[in-house]
């Protein structure tokens, strides 16, 4: 198995886990913002998830930044494709830029 095999293959598997873990991890932080709106707490148990969930959305902030930035470049349109990275996270930008190194 090379590694177009790989990519083809687990590239929208690892994409479909992140949308989900980037989809609950802001609704950690939604719910955690309820809390503190509402004078409650989270159960202690979510603390470390949170702490995960704040660095997750901070890097995959990050990774659609850089996608907006890039994304005219490559023929793309930059929100759209900042969207679009900030939910697949890394693997977005591999294929921003990878098409690039295709079609070049």
């Amino acid at each position: 198995m090379n590694l177009k095999d790989i990519k083809e293959k687990l590239f929208p598997i690892f994409k479909i886990i992140s949308i989900a873990l980037i989809t609950s991890a802001i609704g950690l932080e939604l719910w955690n913002i309820q809390t503190s709106i509402t004078n409650s707490q989270l159960p202690s148990i979510l603390t470390p998830p949170l702490i995960i969930a704040h660095i997750a959305l901070s890097a995959h902030f990050l990774e659609a930044l850089i996608a907006a930035y890039y994304a005219p470049e490559r023929n793309q349109i930059s929100i759209k494709y900042a969207a679009y990275t900030f939910f697949v996270g890394i693997f977005g930008l591999l294929e921003l830029f990878n098409n690039d190194q295709e079609q070049g």
